[in-house]
């Protein structure tokens, strides 16, 4: 098998296969991805499909074609669809951590130090991510299983295969903190810098969300096998029911007439309808209304003088158009007007010439909501001046 050996050859092919990739991954769960559609894809070309599968892109059995795990999986991955929930890979992680921080104390050259120190960090960030992905992962199996498995034994058994991987993610994540916290305090105590700690504090707190998550996954399970459960002791029920009934001995060894009288749901009662009459004002006004009343009269074969006459056309002054003025006053331009000269607030507003009649009230009013509105802006002092019998606060431009 050929392989890459330029990571530019690899994204070349990436670039120019993308649209058999992108086809194949998406039908990646049928197993029925023809050659026939491949060639599609590839203009016809075979030599592009067998380049495929000489570098371990694709495999080709019989007349399918199938995508390569290591390429499967990396789509997965990057787009988060995977299923498969690895804990193994987190073990092996924090084995591996274990054993760069080993190696790291024992070694005395700075320049390797310095590379088992980028291992550790790398091993912690990879640690914290795939814990993430895994609990992501659960969450979406638990929540599929409950959902798509018709049956409910291998419902059960599955969601009780995903509680299992729960503890295990949980596990991993306390054996995690634990090594943070307590297992290498020599490493951590002489490689603490600011990197290092703030790889650990991300770690950490990733870390904590996710075993949080995790226990809302566990809640979660448990209510899932609860209703599995309560399904599955209905289902048995309706089993029995279905026995007698046919036996034709239901009401022999059940009370189920005493229960159905006894019980009035509210499915089994006869459906109320309302009737509402239009209004006049409808029925003279709507254009909706007129169709109604010539389906009311061909159905009931009214005579034709019932049928509503045309209104008279609308004239033309009906439409012209007229300019309407809305007088307002804009708080922003008086505000840059008020921060432009030496007055206090309430004088610069008492005293401003407007382009219409402006009262006094308005102009208390507009001065309460410029001191409100821009009170940050504004240099309110302690003092009080008083005018016509109103006390106000002296207010300056900042």
């Amino acid at each position: 098998m050929a392989g890459f050996r330029k990571i530019d050859e690899l994204i070349r092919m990436f670039d120019k296969e993308k649209r058999l990739l992108a086809d194949m991954f998406q039908k990646r769960k049928s197993l029925a991805f023809r050659t026939d559609d491949a060639l599609a894809l590839v203009d016809h070309k075979e030599t592009r499909i067998k380049y495929l599968i000489s570098h371990g892109v694709i495999r080709e059995s019989g007349n399918q074609l199938e995508m390569e795990d290591v390429y499967l999986k990396f789509f997965e991955d990057v787009l988060e669809t995977n299923e498969i929930i690895n804990v193994a890979i987190v073990k092996e992680f924090i084995d591996k951590l274990n054993e760069n921080i080993e190696y790291y104390l024992e070694e005395k050259k700075d320049n390797l130090r310095k590379k088992y120190l980028n291992e550790v960090r790398r091993s912690l960030r990879t640690i914290a991510l795939t814990t993430l992905r895994n609990v992501i992962d659960l969450k979406r199996n638990v929540d599929n299983t409950y959902k798509n498995e018709p049956s409910l034994k291998i419902k059960k058994l599955k969601l009780q295969k995903l509680d299992k991987k729960r503890s295990d993610i949980a596990a991993l994540i306390k054996e995690s903190e634990k090594l943070l916290n307590e297992k290498q305090p020599v490493f951590f105590a002489t490689a603490m810098d600011v990197g290092m700690q703030e790889t650990v504090n991300d770690v950490k707190l990733q870390l904590n969300d996710a075993y949080h998550n995790l226990l809302e996954i566990d809640r979660q399970i448990i209510n899932y096998l609860n209703m599995i459960q309560y399904q599955s002791m209905l289902l048995k029920k309706l089993h029995q029911l279905k026995y007698l009934r046919d036996q034709q001995i239901l009401e022999e060894y059940t009370d189920i007439r005493q229960l159905a009288q006894a019980i009035n749901p509210v499915c089994f009662e006869t459906q109320v309808r309302y009737s509402t009459k239009p209004s006049l004002q409808w029925l003279d006004s709507s254009d909706d209304a007129n169709g109604i009343l010539l389906k009311v009269m061909t159905n009931r074969r009214l005579p034709e003088r019932v049928k509503r006459k045309e209104a008279n056309p609308i004239p033309a002054s009906f439409f012209t158009e007229l300019d309407a003025v809305n007088e307002y006053i804009d708080q922003e331009e008086m505000y840059n007007a008020f921060s432009g000269q030496g007055k206090d607030l309430f004088r610069f507003l008492m005293d401003y010439d407007y382009k219409f009649d402006v009262d006094k009230n308005e102009r208390l009013s507009l001065f309460c909501q410029i001191a409100t509105q821009y009170y940050d802006r504004l240099d309110i002092k302690d003092e009080t001046a008083v005018s016509d019998n109103i006390e106000y606060a002296l207010i300056f431009r900042k």
